[in-house]
């Protein structure tokens, strides 16, 4: 006999898992490694520890182990905002008349406003331990910088943070919670450094970039005795810190005897979407159950569903390491107007190896139809949420309709990623009726993706 299932599903605190998962271990196919840009070789721990800690560069390589234990420091930091609810939408279900199940894993429950801060306590926490003095990063719309912000200062760490330019005017809010958490924040590209007056120089007037803003990071991170770069997407062991998220979306679910059919998350770099899918992901690799898991891009940066797979730069001033990924070259910048975040040129190796072997599938959206659905979610559920958490709310929309056509009750899954409380200037567009979606051509995107290092 099913139990009842209640609006939120919350787990104990004892029930919070005492393990991340590395999804690799369970990959036939392994994401393909980092390689030198001087060499064309796989980077080794020592080139990776110039520029990341030591105990990260450890995870950022570990493509054999399934589990890694959370230290217990962060564990004790993880319960002042975990285990976060999976919630089911049962006033969007009601609005929308479908017969489906709706749930979402929300991740906005702590002051950073997402579920950046899963890895950001984590990477703070490693170099705390390491005895560095500071940690350098880039961010796009603000969440990551603000988590980081405030896990540095939870660990007494300096934060230097390189924020986007467009999102630096567009969310002055959001830049002043890092800086009342004492980071510093500049926004890129910038003339601090010599990668961004090449920006700077060669793209007059440029918005910015993740990639710029990387760039920019990076090299102030080894021109500075004591400090190392960290990032908040991306790389593989972000997807390890975030797979917590999986990981109590399946215990949850399997609290109360539910299967999910289908899983969506919003893809920028592949933090939140290989963090929410991971446990899952690895149930199809090793032939225990199957699922529906869906990524959900902006028309706008659409590196999985219009890019190449290939090695390329993760940053447009060419200082990182070559990572094989779904891109759409790392001199692609998004339009101005692109109000809704997940604005990186390129994916996570490990989403764009599961999306390769067809093991996950890929859409893409645009803003307006994004803003339209963030709002009925926010008048039907009470929670205004992140535009990137939007694309996934527009498909889980689309596909719960597709249930109330079929007559099919499936259960829908998506990860809301966070609140749009600083998010309000592309709110006021929308509804000002002044936002414009923008979709590159052909032409524009194979001219980015020529410029990728021929390996």
């Amino acid at each position: 006999m099913s139990k009842e299932i209640p609006y939120k599903i919350y787990l104990e605190e004892n029930e919070m898992p005492k393990q991340w998962y590395n999804v690799r271990a369970d990959m036939k196919n392994k994401p393909a490694p980092l390689l030198n840009p001087g060499t064309g070789q796989p980077m080794t721990a020592e080139e990776l520890e110039g520029v990341f800690c030591k105990e990260l560069v450890a995870q950022e390589l570990n493509n054999t182990d399934a589990y890694i234990d959370i230290p217990e420091e962060i564990r004790s930091f993880y319960k002042m905002y975990r285990p976060s609810p999976l919630v089911r939408a049962y006033c969007l279900e009601k609005a929308l008349g479908t017969p489906a199940h709706i749930y979402y894993k929300f991740e906005g429950n702590n002051t950073s406003g997402s579920h950046k801060l899963n890895s950001a306590i984590a990477q703070a926490y490693y170099a705390k331990k390491q005895g560095l003095k500071g940690v350098t990063t880039e961010t796009g719309a603000g969440q990551w910088g603000t988590a980081l912000s405030m896990a540095c200062a939870y660990f007494g760490l300096d934060c230097e943070v390189y924020m986007v330019k467009v999102s630096y005017e567009q969310k002055p809010f959001r830049r002043e919670v890092m800086r009342t958490y004492g980071a510093s924040v500049t926004p890129s590209p910038s003339m601090k450094t010599s990668v961004g007056r090449k920006i700077n120089e060669e793209f007059p007037g440029t918005t910015g970039s993740l990639g710029c803003a990387i760039s920019e990071a990076v090299e102030a991170a080894v021109s500075k005795e004591g400090y190392r770069y960290v990032l908040g997407s991306v790389l593989s062991q972000v997807l390890l810190h975030q797979s917590i998220i999986g990981l109590e979306t399946k215990a949850a679910l399997d609290k109360y005897g539910i299967k999910a059919d289908m899983i969506i998350g919003c893809a920028g770099g592949g933090s939140n979407l290989g963090g929410l899918i991971s446990p899952f992901a690895g149930e199809i690799l090793r032939g225990e159950a199957n699922y529906d898991i869906l990524a959900v891009e902006p028309a706008s940066c659409p590196s999985l569903t219009r890019g190449k797979y290939l090695y390329d730069f993760c940053d447009t001033g060419r200082v990182c390491p070559l990572a094989k990924m779904y891109t759409l070259g790392s001199s692609y910048i998004p339009a101005p107007n692109h109000a809704g975040g997940l604005r990186y040129h390129g994916m996570s190796s490990i989403v764009s190896q599961l999306y390769d072997d067809k093991i996950i599938r890929a859409t893409s959206v645009t803003q307006t139809d994004v803003f339209k659905a963030a709002e009925q979610f926010a008048r039907t559920e009470g929670i205004l949420p992140a535009p990137e958490s939007s694309h996934a709310i527009k498909v889980a929309i689309d596909e719960a309709l597709k249930c109330k056509e079929s007559g099919e009750a499936k259960n829908i899954v998506f990860g809301l990623t966070g609140t749009g409380y600083f998010d309000m200037v592309a709110y006021q567009k929308y509804n000002d009726g002044e936002m414009e979606n923008y979709i590159p051509t052909d032409e524009e995107l194979a001219e980015s993706i020529a410029k990728c290092p021929k390996i």
